[in-house]
Order: C-alpha cells, then structure tokens, then sequence
C-alpha cells in the first residue's frame, strides 16, 4: 500500500483547503504563535522531507492520476502565476501569485516575474501590516476574540467526547503544553503545526516569505508600497467559519502528523510548476467535496476575490502596480484573472 492510501483515509479535505489558503505570513507574525513555532524547529530535524503526492498518484493509480489532471484542465486560468493587466490610457501592470512560505524554490522569482517587478513602480500585497509587527498586534488586539476565546470557553471543552486526550498527548509530543494553547482558538494552533519544521526553522532565523520579500524589496528599491486588505479583514473571515470546522481541522492535522510535510511539498511542487488549477482537484482527489468546502471557499476564498478586485482597480487604473497575493486567487470563474477581466481590463498570461 503506498502512503497515499492512509493520508487520505485520515485526512480531511477542508483542512487542507485551510492550509492551501491561509496566509502563513500573517499567522505567524504574532509573537506567542511564533515562539511555539520555534519551540518546535528546535526541537525537530530541520531536514525537508516532504514528498510529491501527485508525483506518487501517478505511479500507484494511474487512472485517479488523469483524472486530476482532467479536471485540472478545465480550471478557468489554472495555469500561470503572473498575469498582465491592460487598459488604455495606462501603463500595463501586472498580477502575481504568490505563496506564502520561505522555501527558495519559491522565493526566487522567474526571470518574467523578476522583470515584471523591476519595471514597476508600485507594489501591492495582501496586507502591509505583517511588515510592522507592532502596529498589526496593537490593530489586531482591539478584536482579541479573533484569535483568543475571551470567555470561559477553552480549547478542551470544544473537543469531541473521546478526542481530549489524544489532543493533549499529541501537542505535548510536539513540545507545546495544553495549557499554554487553551484559550486559543483552534486555527491559530492548527497553522503553527501545519508548516514543516525546516519550514519554522527558516522563519526563526529570519528568512523572509515570498510576500514579505517582495514588500521589502519595494521599500529598497524606493517603489511604493500598498496594500488590500487589513489584518483584521483577514481574520475575521477566518473567524467567520464555524468552531466545528476549525476543531476538525486541528484534529486531523495532528493525526496526520508528518504526512503534513508531504502536503506542503506537493503545494511547493505544483506552485513553481504554474500548475495552480491542480490543487483543488488533487485535494478533491482524496476527499469528496461537502459543505464545509463550500463555506470555506465563500469565505476564505471568493469573497476575499472580490474585495481584492475592487481594490486593485484604482491601483491598476493609475498604471505600472506588480499586485502580488496567494496563488489560489487567481483561477476559478470567481478568481482575480476573470474578476479583472470582467471589469474591463485585458488580463493575458505572461509567464
């Protein structure tokens, strides 16, 4: 049996959503979330292990194999990571997805990315607060509820009957306390255990993701510098999904363990191949769709779109912007590539 069969007998198809579309940068800029993170890079190998399971599909079932890349096929802009928008009377600016994580596979722009960025004047990310983290804690804890429990509720009194001390026992054989972890909500602990510890180690030693690196090369580089959305915003729509959904994605991110490491190797594999349309597919793959999935997509996905869009049009209007956001914005009929289009400008692919 290879190992795909028990990751997807164990895994859960809306916490990989969850992992496919959080964004890394902002989670685990906050201080406490971090020196867990660290706790844990120190106290595990640092060694990226992490293996293709799409590459492993195709050699265990073939058949589950092309159908993914069948239905990877019919994603609408599935394929490619920089866009050009046109407009008359404007000088082409240009989208760009990105992931949010420091691997330098990654962070190493493409020769079309890198000239797209060079010729810009302004660059915009999701959200420009993750570069002050002082100013972003100060604006996020006028809503600790977003990612605190600030009533008598703990993370032990959500958990299914018969879950509490598996939970327990697994966080402390990661080397995080319960009870250091109870009055967080459950989304929080979840993306600190998701990244691989090679992953929390390159973070710990300072090493920037993608996002913040093209944020701190703009202000280098004298360019200037926007933003989409607002920290807050983006925890809010985190927040928006129901305590349920985030307590069984904890969970299953703690049974699958290791096997995380091979989700985020797939995510970097797929991500440098420009093969974005392939991700939800691939997740599809191992589990059917439900309405968890759909919530999380209104939510942390199609919604967000929209805002984005509405917001990069002033930016794209005034000519010469490199907007940079996660890479799962950008397919889909709902996705920032058919959102621009619709509002009248011509996005082709560039890369």
């Amino acid at each position: 049996m290879t190992r795909w069969i028990p990751f997807a007998d164990r895994a859960a198809l809306p916490l990989l959503k969850l992992l496919a579309a959080v964004n890394h940068l902002l989670l685990l800029a906050f201080a406490l979330t971090l020196a867990v993170a660290v706790e844990r890079a120190n106290a595990e190998s640092a060694a990226c292990t992490g293996k293709d399971m799409l590459a492993e599909l195709r050699h265990s079932d073939p058949t589950k194999y092309a159908a993914v890349e069948a239905e990877a096929a019919k994603v609408a802009n599935g394929e490619g990571l920089l866009w050009k928008i046109e407009k008359a009377d404007a000088q082409p600016s240009w989208l760009f997805g990105t992931m949010h994580v420091t691997d330098p596979r990654v962070t190493t722009l493409t020769s079309a990315a890198q000239a797209a960025y060079d010729a810009s004047g302004t660059v915009v990310i999701e959200t420009t607060e993750v570069l002050d983290q002082q100013k972003m804690m100060a604006s996020i804890m006028q809503k600790p509820e977003l990612m605190m429990f600030t009533d008598q509720t703990t993370l032990a009194s959500l958990l299914p009957a018969g879950e509490a001390d598996f939970v327990n026992k697994a966080l402390e054989k990661r080397g995080i306390p319960p009870t250091s972890v109870a009055k967080m909500k459950p989304w929080v602990i979840t993306t600190m255990l998701s990244l691989p510890a090679c992953e929390l180690q390159r973070k710990a030693g300072g090493a920037p993701v993608l996002d913040a690196k093209l944020a701190q090369d703009a202000i280098a580089g004298g360019k200037r510098l926007e933003g989409l959305e607002t920290a807050v915003e983006q925890m809010e729509a985190m927040a928006s999904l129901p305590i349920e959904f985030h307590i069984r994605g904890l969970i299953d991110t703690l049974k699958i363990g290791d096997r995380m490491d091979d989700v985020i190797e797939t995510m970097v594999v797929l991500y440098t191949q420009g093969e974005i349309g392939t991700v939800w597919p691939l997740l599809r793959s191992v589990l059917p769709s439900g309405e968890n999935d759909v919530m999380f997509e209104k939510a942390m996905i199609t919604a967000r779109n929209h805002t984005m869009a509405k917001r990069a049009g002033p930016i794209v209007d005034a000519g010469g912007a490199f907007i940079a956001v996660g890479a799962m914005h950008l397919p889909g009929p709902e996705g920032l590539v058919e959102l621009l289009r619709k509002a009248g400008y011509t996005v082709s692919r560039a890369d």
